[in-house]
């Protein structure tokens, strides 16, 4: 509900996702009060921390400081995401999120290890650690505001698909259990003098780090090209087979810029026999519109197929069945015919898993030829490899 409130004062017009400069309020937004909440925490924890003398605690509250400057790199990443494209830079600065919240994920690494050689101080030079309820009760506030601050994170990184909010989100949930564990280290000093904060500081850094380096590879596969979500490449599919005279779609490929920055090219089939023009116009169209729809730039390639050759047709459907009897899933496209009625040349790409290396392809392509060739003797297949950078499944 105060996540709401907060969204409905400070963000007007909010639920206008698309829009760049809302998407990067809803950034300036998560950010400050990453940074007002962090700043106060970590006065609180680091005043705690010398009046119990707890070096788990005291570690907290620098686990705490970063988490601030997290939040500051995170605000210079929403500041930089929307300059202008450049000449350097034709499509924008948007994946300057993705490195922020990169930067974000190997402060919590370094803070995991800053935590694990503290704890290990502690381990070998042992301290008495006294409970106090005013401490263990800052502790305990602390626990819920960060409990807090990862939905709240999180609301804004599922809302934008930023993530930056998510690793945030991330980072407060360890958080949450650091403290906890810090919290329980205290109250156990009621009953037990071993020094328990040291060796449970050890297991809280451990996780620490486990956490960032998750985030590392959740902020790292973007930058590498990672597959577009299913959802999104059904949505393209629909939104583009429902104009006229588009019969399918083969070659659909995602190029992720940064959030909001996406380039869509594909190859949509259309009747050979359809005038020229009119096609042009349909294809026209539908660039402009879906890209307006979905915020993104579609490029469309046209494939004119024959629907009204019934040679075409069979030979193809033939074709298809052998592949078919090879390997389930595997499909082709850009059929044509090349020859007499003795010796035809089947010319068709087919589509192999993107698992496939370059030599296993060939071969396959190999076998595919060799086994038109055996099944139809005057069938001569010219094979082209082609690659499903786009899944509907994955």
């Amino acid at each position: 509900m105060f996540t709401n409130l907060l969204l409905k004062t400070f963000i007007k017009d909010n639920e206008n996702i698309r829009d760049r400069k809302i998407r990067q309020k809803y950034g300036y937004l998560g950010s400050f009060v990453g940074i007002v909440c962090n700043i106060m925490l970590s006065a609180s924890k680091f005043v705690i921390g010398l009046l119990v003398n707890s070096i788990a605690i005291t570690a907290d509250a620098v686990n705490n400081l970063s988490d601030a400057a997290s939040s500051i790199i995170a605000l210079i990443g929403f500041k930089i995401t929307n300059k202008p494209a450049d000449r350097e830079h034709p499509f924008g600065h948007a994946r300057i999120e993705y490195i922020s919240a990169m930067i974000v994920s190997f402060m919590v690494i370094l803070v995991g290890f800053e935590f694990f050689k503290s704890s290990f101080n502690r381990i070998r030079n042992p301290e008495v650690l006294k409970f106090d309820l005013i401490p263990f009760s800052v502790l305990v506030l602390s626990i819920g505001v960060k409990v807090w601050l990862s939905r709240f994170y999180k609301k804004i990184g599922s809302t934008i698909g930023s993530k930056t909010m998510e690793a945030a989100a991330t980072d407060s949930l360890s958080d949450v259990i650091t403290t906890s564990v810090v919290a329980f280290s205290l109250l156990s000093s009621l009953w037990i003098s071993f020094p328990i904060d040291g060796y449970i500081g050890l297991l809280v850094s451990a996780f620490i780090i486990y956490s960032g380096i998750s985030l590392t590879k959740d902020t790292l596969n973007p930058l590498l090209g990672e597959a577009p979500e299913p959802e999104f490449i059904a949505e393209i599919t629909e939104k583009t087979m429902r104009y006229e005279g588009i019969i399918g779609i083969h070659d659909m490929i995602v190029h992720n810029y940064g959030p909001g920055r996406c380039v869509v090219s594909l190859h949509a089939e259309i009747p050979a026999n359809m005038d020229i023009m009119k096609a042009h116009d349909i294809i026209d169209i539908a660039e402009q519109e879906i890209s307006e729809e979905l915020s993104i730039h579609m490029v469309i390639h046209m494939d004119p197929i024959s629907i009204d050759d019934e040679l075409v047709q069979k030979t193809q459907q033939q074709a298809l069945n052998v592949v078919s009897e090879l390997y389930e899933g595997l499909t082709i496209h850009d059929f044509r015919i090349v020859g007499g009625d003795g010796h035809k040349n089947l010319i068709f790409d087919l589509v192999v898993p993107y698992e496939y290396d370059e030599k296993k392809a060939k071969d396959l392509s190999k076998e595919v030829a060799q086994a038109i060739k055996t099944k139809y003797p005057d069938y001569n297949a010219v094979i082209y490899i082609d690659r499903a950078y786009s899944v509907l499944n994955k």
